[in-house]
């Protein structure tokens, strides 16, 4: 006999495999890979260097190597949290972010405008 949270389980797995984050997804990661899609949330797309740069300009403390930030970046783009486009320096960093449901409300609309307009 499958349970409500059994049920919600379920709903929560296939989202997973979806691809592509949620924000709240974010809690789960460890706290290198966390740091790096915080960053990557302000842009949601930047090259390389960019990143470089702004984990330079970071406090000495949280600042990465780029051994880090290369190992970081690989592990964020095999879990699909980021997509990346071109390899190496020129390589290119999307934010993966899940799709939005879409609403179902036009259509409720045009389904009582047309029972309507039968009668």
């Amino acid at each position: 006999m499958a349970g409500i949270f059994d049920r919600l389980q379920k709903q929560i797995d296939d989202k997973r495999n979806e691809g592509g984050i949620s924000v709240l997804d974010l809690a789960d990661l460890p706290p290198t890979l966390r740091k790096i899609m915080r960053l990557m949330l302000r842009q949601t797309k930047m090259n390389y260097a960019q990143l470089r740069e702004t984990i330079e300009h970071l406090p000495e403390g949280e600042q990465l190597t780029r051994a880090n930030l290369d190992e970081a970046l690989e592990k964020l783009s095999e879990q699909a949290w980021l997509i990346q486009i071109g390899e190496g320096e020129r390589a290119v960093y999307k934010v993966n972010l899940r799709r939005r449901a879409g609403s179902n409300l036009s259509e409720t609309i045009w389904q009582n405008l047309d029972s309507k307009l039968k009668r």
